[in-house]
This record gives C-alpha cells, sequence and structure tokens, in this order.
C-alpha cells in the first residue's frame, strides 16, 4: 500500500494529542521508579557526584552509602570493520514475512550469515550495518548503501555469534499517480536465501544499551523501528540468550509498540512470552 505525502503528514499532525500524553505515562513511570513513595522521597537527599562515585544519605540520615556510578564503556565498540569499497558478501539464510493476514505493506525478518569473514563482522545491541543494493541506479552508477538498525543481538538469531538480522519494510509512496517501490528495501524483501549481499559496517554509538543491569529503560517504535528494540528485549529476557551474557539485567523495561493494524505488530508473540516469563521486570504497551 502506498502513501501520498498528504496523508502522512495528516496522520502526523493528528498523533501530536496523543504524544504529549504519552509523555505524560513516561514521567509518571519515571517517578514512579525513582520515587516509590513519599516517605522514601523524604529519606533521599541530594547527590553528588564525584570521580564516577556518588554519596547518599541512608534512610536516617546518618553515614552516606558510596555507590559506583557505571559509565558507558565504547572503547571496544566495533565500528566500520567494513566500508563500502571493500563490503562484506554475507550470504542469506533465512527471509520471511513478520506480518500476519490482514496486515498492511510487507514487512520481512531477514538473517545473514558472516562465517568467513577475515575480520569477522563483530556488532552489539544498537548498532546498524549498510547494505549496498545489486545493479546501478538511473545514472548507471553503483547504489549507495542504505542503513538498517539490527534486529538481533551480538550472538545472533542462532547464538552463534556469526549471523546478523534486519527487520525491513517494503517502502512504496505514490508520485504522479505512480507507486514507486523503494530500492534497496524491495531488494531486500525479494532476495532469496543463498544469495548473497555487500554489507559494510557496523556503524553506530548513541542508542547503545547502559552497563548497569538495574537501568530503567523505555523504548518507543513503531513499524520496523523495532528492530533494535528487539535486540534489546532479547538480550535482557530470551533464556538462552541470557545464559550467554555477562550481563543479567535486573531492572525495569517498558516497550511502546505503534502498528496501524493488529496484524501489523511485529515480534508480538515474543514480547509477550517475555511479559509472562518476567512480569516484574517488563511493560509492553501496544498502540494500534
Amino acid at each position: 500500500m502506498a502513501y501520498s505525502e498528504a496523508k502522512v503528514l495528516a496522520g502526523g499532525l493528528a498523533h501530536i494529542p496523543i504524544v504529549i500524553g504519552f509523555f505524560g505515562l513516561i514521567q509518571m513511570f519515571i517517578l514512579s521508579k525513582t520515587k516509590p513513595n513519599q516517605q522514601s522521597r523524604k529519606a533521599q537527599s541530594q547527590t553528588k557526584e564525584s570521580s564516577g562515585k556518588s554519596q547518599e544519605l541512608t534512610s536516617s540520615g546518618s553515614a552516606p552509602v558510596t555507590k559506583t556510578i557505571k559509565k558507558p564503556d565504547h572503547s571496544n565498540i566495533p565500528v566500520n570493520t567494513y566500508r563500502p569499497k571493500t563490503p562484506f558478501l554475507g550470504k542469506v539464510t533465512e527471509n520471511y514475512s513478520l506480518l500476519k493476514d490482514g496486515a498492511i505493506g510487507r514487512v520481512n525478518h531477514i538473517t545473514f550469515d558472516l562465517a568467513g569473514g577475515d575480520p569477522i563482522l563483530k556488532y552489539v545491541e544498537g548498532q546498524s550495518i549498510g547494505i549496498i543494493p545489486a545493479g546501478e541506479d538511473s545514472k548507471g552508477k553503483p547504489h549507495k548503501i542504505r542503513l538498517y538498525s539490527i534486529a538481533s543481538t551480538r550472538h545472533g538469531d542462532n547464538l552463534k555469534g556469526n549471523t546478523v538480522s534486519l527487520c525491513v519494510r517494503q517502502l512504496q509512496y505514490e508520485k504522479d499517480g505512480e507507486t514507486i517501490d523503494g530500492v534497496c528495501s524491495s531488494y531486500l524483501c525479494n532476495i532469496k536465501p543463498g544469495e548473497k549481499v555487500k554489507i559494510t559496517g557496523p556503524v553506530g554509538k548513541e542508542m547503545l544499551l547502559p552497563q548497569d543491569e538495574d537501568s530503567n529503560i523505555i523504548m518507543l517504535a513503531t513499524g520496523t523501528g523495532i528492530a533494535p528494540m528487539r535486540a534489546y528485549l532479547r538480550r535482557m529476557f530470551e533464556p538462552t540468550e541470557r545464559e550467554k551474557n555477562n550481563w543479567n539485567f535486573k531492572g525495569n523495561a517498558w516497550l511502546f509498540m505503534g502498528a496501524p493494524k493488529t496484524a501489523n505488530l511485529l515480534y508480538d508473540e515474543d514480547f509477550e512470552r517475555y511479559k509472562s516469563k518476567f512480569p516484574e521486570n517488563i511493560r509492553y504497551t501496544k498502540a494500534i
């Protein structure tokens, strides 16, 4: 289904009141976690940070307790292992639809085999990879890269550390009465297992999970924007993934997932499973 620019703009404006109310909800969530009751609010004192540490008074107002604040460590985050001039050729291992009957559009989960890379393409949750579509553009030049958020954890969907997965919606829009298909998204949604794809990256250090296992994490996604959140939630709550991690999430996670129809909810069964298994640690709110 293609959309005109006017429809997209009108839809966006119509959601402004909802967004305002939504951020009010988030504020309540944060306050409920940081200030659980009036008595504890009175007991908490102002904190001072010095050299990565904070001091708080105990509930009795006596001696301060020193807590170490874990700061993000980006020193070992892989970046640009493969570049556009020397991309990695990743073989497609699976490509299947994520939508149910009656859904709008086309969204696929696509996995690439990274084995055989020298060096191997390593990544962490929250990063992106680049895809170079096959063929040439209208000027006869190779297509430029398109960035896609990674939907798998660093261990991959197979937990062997040698795959990477994407969540891709085929772009379609109307121009002068004609339906235009997105170049790279159509290429990826149509690609067959066994074919090879030019991959670059990884890139990005802005959306990485905090090191603090007791963090409160709020995630907002619509459509394929769920990709990095899927990776975060798998790392937090997938049982086999938790066994491999040197990071055992004990905090609170809240996912807001938006979709035009229920049939367009992506990875819904996985998130419901996490919610039932870890009811004290995850909230899952759907906006249909």
